[in-house]
């Protein structure tokens, strides 16, 4: 029987010691489901190393929760057969059929992880040599440096997962494991510095002035439904704001964008707050590039 889950996939959060790990993982699969519960569509988690299985209905559609979910490196939409060789090869070629039009040059990437009767590059040879004698009158060629439709083949234990796309999530760690910080975001710089130490699993509270209250609203929320806006008029009033709510709220640092011709009078005015400035070293093409890749992941 074959079934569909979205497949995610994590990365350094593989990397912490066991008890961080677990606590990390723990933090991320909270936040899937929160974000499954604020689009109000149900679905189970389950998981192994280095992976979610996330079971929803319509998972094509589920992606974009996923996609705005920190922690998360990628995520893909994947076909469910059982491990024997056999029903793993009839599945290829059917999930192969819709995607191959004549001529087409193709290839299938097999990876395993357990104990079976056959290699990674066996699984990927035998897999090509199906579809190509199943579709022998499409005239299509394997093609593994350049392919035009790539298929992958995962086989973990007695599960095999088939599918043809990975779509990016934004990575880091789960938003949540890093404490809390202020950040000033008054233009395109500070939000994408707000965005960094987001990524880095921090709690942001923005205090906003000029485009930057537009940039939280519509993208930093995206990402964290929980913000809420601190609007303000200059940097006056924003950075003594950010003082005031550093002590109230016990937080770790305030988010600044700053160049290194002003730490001196921030370091001055911030006493012994922790100041971070991620931008600092970025030029401007750098920065819109960032912010760039980060609202693709709403699209």
């Amino acid at each position: 029987m074959v079934s569909e889950v979205l497949l995610v996939r994590y990365g350094e959060l593989a990397l912490k010691s066991p008890p961080v790990r677990r606590e990390f993982e723990n933090r991320l699969k909270h936040n899937l489901l929160e974000g499954f519960l604020r689009e109000q569509r149900q679905c189970t988690l389950s998981g192994d190393h280095g992976h979610l299985y996330v079971q929803t209905a319509d998972a094509q559609a589920a992606i974009p929760i996923v996609r705005r979910t920190f922690g998360v490196v990628s995520v893909s939409a994947a076909k469910v057969v059982s491990s024997d060789l056999p029903t793993i090869l009839s599945a290829v070629v059917e999930a192969a059929d819709p995607m191959l039009r004549p001529g087409t040059r193709f290839a299938v990437r097999g990876r395993r992880t357990g104990t079976h009767p056959f290699t990674s590059q066996s699984l990927g040879a035998s897999a090509g040599a199906a579809i190509l004698e199943k579709f022998a009158d499409r005239g299509l060629k394997v093609d593994l440096t350049n392919p035009e439709v790539e298929l992958h083949v995962e086989v973990r234990g007695p599960r095999t997962y088939l599918y043809a796309a990975r779509s990016a999530g934004p990575g880091g760690l789960p938003l949540g494991v890093g404490g809390k910080v202020g950040a000033h975001v008054n233009s395109l710089r500070g939000a994408l510095g707000a965005f960094l130490l987001m990524k880095r699993g921090c709690r942001v509270f923005p205090v906003c002035e000029g485009e930057g209250r537009e940039l939280t609203e519509r993208f930093l929320c995206a990402f964290d439904p929980r913000i809420r806006l601190d609007p303000v008029e200059g940097r006056e009033q924003a950075w003594g704001t950010l003082k005031e709510r550093a002590t109230e709220g016990g937080w770790d640092g305030v988010v600044l964008d700053l160049g290194v011709e002003d730490y001196p009078e921030a370091r001055t005015f911030f006493g012994e707050t922790v100041i971070f400035s991620p931008t600092v070293g970025l030029s401007d093409v750098e920065v819109a590039r960032r912010w760039s890749d980060a609202v693709a992941l709403l699209q």
